[in-house]
């Protein structure tokens, strides 16, 4: 739990480093934004002190310069295309982002539409936006996309998309997720300004990899892991190598898409800006790393619950061995194994003991409990008791919410709701804590230290329900699974 990373001076050398890139185009900077601007998670585990919404205070300082345009795929509105970690549709998305930025006084000029090819899908978004006054524009596919380099630096390429009326110094340019066209717009963007005569500059805001930490540095391995389904992979940035003689990490896609942008910024502007990938970038995270072990130690433990991730993906049949494998690779590039997570090796001994589903909990001082399922209780909402009643001081002993309360809840699972298994989950037994706090002050006590299970490790010893997945979610507690079916050993 030890921090490594120093945000303040993250928020004050990031939004300066910005401001300069700005000034270097003549006032006009397109700003590609990869990842997630707020809730950023992975990075505030792999760089323990980095705030989930670190990026978006960082941008509500430039408040005054930016303005953002958010990107969706017309590919993605016609297939309904999911968050996968917030359940909603892409379109939705553009929504809700559009809200949450502005509610934090951040303007959202503009929603562009790409890769249209008359989907009625997009279609109906565009008339949804327009009915709540958000200007919208089309852009299009180009054919040979992104090799005919020709046909795309000419006016039926980008000149054929709808040109964003802008009026800050800043565009800033996000998306729902990958593959909605965000660096297409940056470009179209510089294509049709040069064409009216306005000079402006196009940069790329990616925390990951970090440019200037080394190729196999956890950090860098970590971001490995988190997109193994995407088979991207952290390089050497070889042209910035031979441009300067100095090593630096980009990642694939980057790498074999520069001698493309190379030949487009050499149409547009007459020679290109920028001599490597890395050069686009602005990413100023490599220096604000505070104390490197504890964000190797941090890291390491990320690839870890990526891999068990991809072993339950796995097991449920969402992916294929592939992932598993890069992941196993990445784990020994990083000389880690399950073994060095202890909530791991804890969670297994008393499954071995017991005999039955068990779980571990490490809490935030390095202590670990654990817990079993028995014949009121899964083992996951076991642990959080356990876990609470440890951290408010109450006597291991002490039954929180006595039997009396919980072969009611049992009752009406199975004989009324036709359920199989009685065992109270985790949003049950919390429900049940907080009626039993109502005239118990020891049910109060553990109630108060729910907050301090954020950040907290878990490791069960079979796949979680979805409900029990959810409640650990919004707890903020990181959980890995043995990849074992609860059909075959119920929780």
């Amino acid at each position: 739990m030890k921090h490594g990373f120093d945000n303040e001076k993250y928020l004050k050398i990031q939004s300066e480093h910005i401001k300069e890139r700005i000034a270097k185009f003549g006032n006009k900077l397109y700003l590609e934004f990869g990842g997630k601007l707020f809730d950023d998670y992975h990075a505030s585990r792999v760089l323990p002190g980095f705030e989930p919404d670190s990026k978006l205070t960082m941008l509500m300082q430039l408040a005054d310069y930016a303005e953002i345009v958010i990107v969706i795929s017309a590919l993605d509105i016609e297939k309904n295309k999911v968050r996968g970690d917030l359940g909603i549709t892409y379109d939705m998305d553009v929504l809700r982002l559009r809200e949450e930025f502005t509610k934090r006084g951040l303007m959202v000029s503009s929603v562009v539409i790409t890769n249209f090819k008359g989907q009625e899908a997009a279609k109906l978004f565009r008339s949804k936006l327009e009915k709540l006054h958000i200007k919208t524009y089309y852009h299009y596919p180009i054919d040979g996309y992104p090799s005919n380099v020709a046909l795309i630096d000419s006016d039926e390429g980008y000149g054929k998309n709808d040109y964003i009326e802008t009026t800050r110094p800043l565009v800033v340019i996000t998306a729902p997720g990958p593959g909605s066209g965000k660096m297409a717009t940056c470009l179209s963007q510089l294509y049709n300004d040069h064409k009216r005569g306005i000079k402006a500059g196009y940069a790329k805001f990616e925390t990951f990899p970090i440019w200037n930490l080394p190729l196999k540095h956890p950090v860098n391995l970590a971001y490995e892991a988190a997109t193994a389904d995407l088979n991207d992979v952290n390089m050497i940035d070889p042209f910035h190598l031979e441009a300067y003689g100095e090593t630096t990490v980009n990642y694939n896609r980057d790498i074999e898409i520069f001698p493309v942008l190379n030949v487009i910024f050499e149409g547009i502007y007459g020679e290109n800006p920028y001599k490597s990938p890395t050069d686009m970038g602005v990413n100023m995270a490599g220096y604000c790393i505070t104390d490197n072990d504890a964000c190797c130690e941090a890291s390491k433990q990320e690839i870890i619950r990526r891999y068990y991730t991809a072993l339950n993906r796995l097991a449920s049949n969402e992916t294929d061995e592939s992932e598993v494998y890069k992941l196993e690779l990445i784990m020994r590039q990083a000389k880690i194994t399950t073994e060095d997570r202890e909530v791991t090796k804890a969670a297994i001994t008393r499954g071995l003991e017991s005999g039955v589903p068990s779980a571990a909990i490490q809490l935030k001082d390095g202590t670990i409990i654990t817990s079993e399922t028995s014949d009121l209780l899964g083992t996951s909402a076991a642990l959080i008791l356990n876990a609470v009643k440890h951290l408010a001081g109450i006597d291991h002993k002490v039954h929180l919410i006595p039997a009396s309360a919980i072969e009611p809840i049992q009752e009406m699972k199975v004989k009324y709701l036709k359920g199989n298994n009685p065992r109270l989950h985790t949003d049950e037994v919390l429900v049940a804590l907080s009626m039993v706090s109502l005239n118990d002050e020891n049910a109060r006590k553990a109630i108060e230290q729910l907050p301090n299970l954020q950040g907290c490790q878990v490791h069960t010893t079979v796949m979680l329900s979805e409900v029990d997945r959810k409640i650990f979610k919004k707890l903020g507690v990181d959980v890995t699974c043995e990849p074992i079916n609860k059909k075959s050993k119920s929780l």
